[in-house]
């Protein structure tokens, strides 16, 4: 690392800091959480007993291959506060945050650790290595954890299980983090998971029956009754069409990033890339002390969305649609810094 570069990182952290700050707290009533930014050289950052805490190493590496990656993680953060700052408008109309906001994030208390859950960017295994972690013994191997059992809620504890003093402790005491990915091939893999797998008929009552009815003109009534066979366009159709949204809260599964775990009012301290899903998995490892005997699961899966699978998706969409649906989902390509799709053709 070049001399200086660490103290121009320091006071760049520092100056956002006093912004995050400036830009006002949320109100503490009781079912409201106020969600306040941390600074990272903060005083009340204290230690798990006998070594450094994640937020502790996040910040001031002890390891020459921390500091490296250190500085990739910090540019991803300042690109999250930026668009947030830039969108102040849209990203902070919503100034208060409900339990239910919070049941994304998982906590693991050993660790220090918590993570917030985006479905379709390696949540599973994600889930089974946080079930490891705070087993205390239970499980050692997070692929010996089948993965319907990783998704039962029961088995690991999210934050709004916890009280409001232990909610803001552990936001400003934890190392918070997500997995992010680009958000239209995110999109299509949770198409092709929940509506073309015909072994998913609760997506296909709950969600293809509603889809086909308002957007197949002459639907049998097959498939008005099954609703397995939602076709792109009309799930394209569902997404942008203004009564959905006004209905009911998207599916997590199609969620934006944005609304699922609220980067602009929750600090993250390290934004993880499914593209780089192996590398920044073990990252975390390491910065929670567990790395030398804990990896990120690999495994070659020739079902995984790509971006040439979700070109061929977006072919059959009208650019009217594409458009409509690229506001949606705009603040997750612009905070977590994806281009534009070089396949859309944007009105």
């Amino acid at each position: 690392m070049k001399p200086g570069l660490l103290e121009v990182m320091r006071m760049n952290r520092i100056c956002r800091m006093v912004l995050a700050t400036c830009l006002g707290s949320f109100i503490l009533v009781i079912f409201y959480f106020q969600i306040m930014r941390r600074s990272p050289f903060g005083v009340d950052i204290c230690c798990r007993k006998g070594s450094r805490s994640p937020l502790q190493e996040l910040y001031n590496p002890t390891q020459l291959e921390l500091s490296n990656t250190a500085v990739l993680h910090q540019m991803r953060r300042d690109q999250v506060i930026d668009t947030c700052r830039a969108n102040s408008i849209v990203s902070r109309k919503r100034r208060v945050l409900t339990p239910n906001d919070l049941k994304h994030l998982v906590v693991d208390e050993d660790h220090e650790l918590i993570y917030c859950y985006v479905p379709k960017v390696a949540c599973t295994n994600w889930k089974r290595l946080m079930m490891v972690l705070t087993g205390r013994g239970k499980y050692s191997d997070p692929m010996e954890i089948p993965a319907n059992e990783a998704h039962v809620s029961a088995n690991l504890k999210t934050l709004n299980q916890y009280s409001i003093p232990e909610i803001n402790h552990r936001l400003k005491s934890y190392m918070k983090f997500l997995f992010v990915r680009e958000p239209f091939e995110r999109l299509v893999s949770a198409y092709r998971n929940k509506f073309t797998q015909k072994y998913n008929t609760s997506f296909h009552k709950r969600y293809g029956t509603k889809i086909i009815r308002r957007q197949r003109k002459n639907a049998t009534q097959e498939a008005l009754r099954k609703g397995d066979d939602v076709k792109f366009e009309e799930f394209v159709a569902y997404l942008i069409d203004p009564h959905t949204q006004r209905e009911e809260p998207f599916n997590e599964h199609w969620q934006t990033v944005y609304s699922l775990c609220h980067p602009c009012h929750i600090h993250y301290d390290l934004v993880g890339k499914y593209e780089t899903l192996e590398e920044d998995s073990n990252y975390v490892l390491q910065l929670a002390g567990v790395g030398s005997y804990l990896k990120f699961p690999t495994y070659a899966k020739s079902t995984r969305t790509t971006d040439e699978m979700t070109t061929e998706f977006f072919q059959n969409i009208s650019s009217e649609h594409q458009t409509q649906l690229y506001e949606v989902y705009k603040l997750d390509f612009l905070m977590f810094n994806y281009s534009v799709p070089s396949y859309l053709k944007l009105e």
